[in-house]
């Protein structure tokens, strides 16, 4: 597996859902009802993951550097960060369990300002003083990568969203989180029950 400055590949999408379908909140059909709120929904994942295991979430760092073109399989509203932009990877992790592995993508001065502390999770250290922001989840996906499946210790593919978070009408970075089927224990079967025949 390839690393540069420690950054993970992004993981390959093998599936996206169509931008407008999330936008309107009619993507994710073959969802059942917890998971479609976890991965449309606009709350927090890490505060997700603690009300679902009662433990805190911990964060460990992958890594973070300078990630030159956004190239590859980054999500589209990559392209409208204002350059140059840093890349941050971390895993979450409950109880030593890793349920979520996410990417973000910042303008390098952004990530200075806002993410001091490289061990909090994002939605805390962007809301510390209280400042509002607004998240607008635009992919629903299913990836695969084969780190994915070592540090989870299930096979592929995963369900995968992306979005942004805004502050006063500005994009402030985008971030790609990847979910672990482990998460099944507390929000069921990802996939809805097929329909009662009549």
């Amino acid at each position: 597996m390839s690393q540069v400055s420690g950054l993970l590949p992004s993981p390959d999408v093998l599936w996206q859902a169509p931008s407008g379908a999330v936008a309107a909140a009619e993507a994710g059909d073959d969802l059942s009802g917890p998971w479609r709120l976890l991965l449309l929904g606009d709350g927090s994942p890490t505060r997700h993951l603690q009300l679902l295991t009662g433990a805190p979430v911990e964060v460990e760092l992958i890594a973070m550097a300078a990630d030159g073109q956004a190239a590859g399989q980054a999500p589209a509203e990559v392209g409208e960060l204002e350059l140059p932009l840093i890349r941050r990877q971390v895993w979450l992790s409950c109880r030593g369990e890793s349920l979520a592995w996410a990417e973000s993508w910042w303008n390098q001065a952004a990530a200075q300002r806002h993410l001091q502390d490289r061990s909090l999770p994002i939605w805390r250290s962007l809301t510390a003083d209280r400042a509002e922001l607004f998240r607008e989840v635009d992919g629903l996906a299913r990836v695969s990568a084969p780190w994915l499946e070592e540090r989870f210790g299930r096979s592929g593919p995963f369900w995968s969203r992306h979005y942004r978070f805004f502050r006063g009408g500005r994009e402030l970075t985008v971030i790609r989180e990847v979910f672990s089927p482990a998460l099944e224990r507390w929000l069921g079967p990802s996939s809805a029950p097929a329909a009662a025949s009549s």
